[in-house]
């Protein structure tokens, strides 16, 4: 079997995609499945080196349409080498594109079943994009988008694939006429990570010294409006102010009486600092100074230093507003660690369900909430509820189950 992916690009810092399509081909691989890749990247972006599967980038994309005017006869010349084409995320040009190659290549072949055709919107189909404040006029040119474009590229794939249940429900509500020929839960599984050494302990503290031997919550991901970042600051500060009298990042090592609540700092860590919202969450956790230390914020974390910052934490928390699937979620609980987490992220019902972490809504009462259901916890709780989460990762989103299903989809 040979598998085309279509990606709009493979940039790291643009979220979640451009890993899942990584994770994805190179567990396909192992199972002796064919992949390459193609997008719209400059073909001599450094983060496309030692990629795991053959690429084809034939940007740059031009236009916030993501246009490239290689793009579509480079899949007309190939799809037809391909027995799956998968389409990852919409609404920019490389999914039009596909949809018009795809015609072009049955026409040409005379067989209007091949290549199939399947579609992974990765939450872009999700309600929230046509609902948040702020986003009226984006929501009136996706419903635009829809009417001329989308919903011919999503009704005529042979298949929708999602990543959660909760995924596939809320794809339902925001645009008609949604008739896809068929909606399919695959689930998105992600690598067991490395086996911890000394060495990811030593590359985060390179970037975190200050946490050397202080307990801390981890957030993991984009800085941004989406992620709740000023939520989780806000109910930090609150959490603090509450506990007034306890130290913060007092040493786990440390012996304490039973009653009293050791208070984690909490450890802010992703691309986005230096935009407008990242600076405004900085000066936010700044303006009370005596809580200016209680909070630490860092770049984007890679390589040792991202597993040392996993590892070494006491919980993970997401308090993002809108979260299709949430890789950083699914690492932490494959390094045994709870997640504290929003119900908006969509795999929020397994967490709850195995114990795996806490979950309340997105708000400053919401985060505030698991914090505090966090630090109530007695030591043998918490370290339950680490066994929990390592045992969710192992028989809910591990890469091999998932990636099993994805071809048993495809060999249907």
């Amino acid at each position: 079997m040979k598998i085309l992916h279509v990606i709009a690009g493979m940039n790291p810092n643009l979220g979640g995609v451009s890993q899942a399509v990584r994770t994805m081909c190179t567990e396909l691989s192992k199972q002796g499945i064919y992949n390459e890749v193609t997008g719209l990247d400059s073909p001599g972006e450094p983060f496309l080196l030692n990629e795991p599967a053959l690429i084809h980038m034939l940007g740059p994309a031009k236009t916030p349409w993501s246009y490239g005017a290689k793009f579509r006869p480079w899949l007309v010349d190939n799809l037809h080498r391909f027995d799956i084409v998968l389409l990852h995320g919409l609404w920019l040009y490389h999914g039009y594109a596909l949809r018009k190659a795809i015609q072009a290549c049955r026409s040409q072949s005379g067989n209007e079943a091949r290549p199939r055709f399947f579609i992974m919107p990765h939450g872009m189909l999700d309600p929230y994009f046509q609902q948040a404040p702020g986003r009226k006029m984006k929501a009136l040119r996706n419903w635009l988008y829809w009417q001329l474009i989308e919903s011919k590229v999503i009704n005529e794939a042979d298949g929708l694939l999602f990543t959660c249940e909760e995924e596939k429900q809320l794809a339902r509500e925001p645009f008609h006429p949604y008739k896809p020929k068929s909606e399919i839960v695959v689930g998105l599984g992600v690598e067991e990570p490395p086996v911890y050494t000394p060495a990811m302990r030593e590359a985060f503290l390179e970037k975190c010294p200050e946490l050397s031997d202080t307990p801390y919550i981890l957030f993991l991901s984009r800085i941004n409006q989406k992620k709740g970042v000023d939520l989780l600051v806000k109910a930090y500060q609150q959490i603090v102010n509450h506990y007034a009298t306890a130290e913060v990042g007092i040493s786990q090592h440390e012996a304490l009486p039973d009653e009293e609540v050791r208070i984690p700092r909490l450890l802010i860590a992703g691309p986005g600092l230096d935009t407008l919202y990242g600076q405004a969450v900085q000066q936010l956790a700044q303006a009370d100074q005596a809580q200016e230390s209680a909070i630490s914020f860092v770049n984007m974390l890679s390589g040792d230093a991202k597993w040392g910052a996993f590892y070494g934490c006491e919980a993970f928390v997401l308090s993002s507003h809108q979260e299709n699937f949430g890789i950083a979620v699914v690492e932490a609980l494959a390094c045994g660690k709870p997640v504290l987490i929003s119900n908006q992220v969509n795999i929020w019902r397994e967490i709850d369900q195995s114990c795996s972490g806490f979950v309340a809504p997105d708000t400053i009462d919401g985060v505030y909430q698991v914090i505090q259901q966090w630090l109530n916890l007695s030591m043998a709780e918490k370290q339950q509820m680490s066994k929990n989460a390592l045992e969710t990762f192992q028989k809910t989103f591990s890469i091999v189950l998932t990636t099993q299903h994805l071809i048993d989809v495809f060999s249907t």
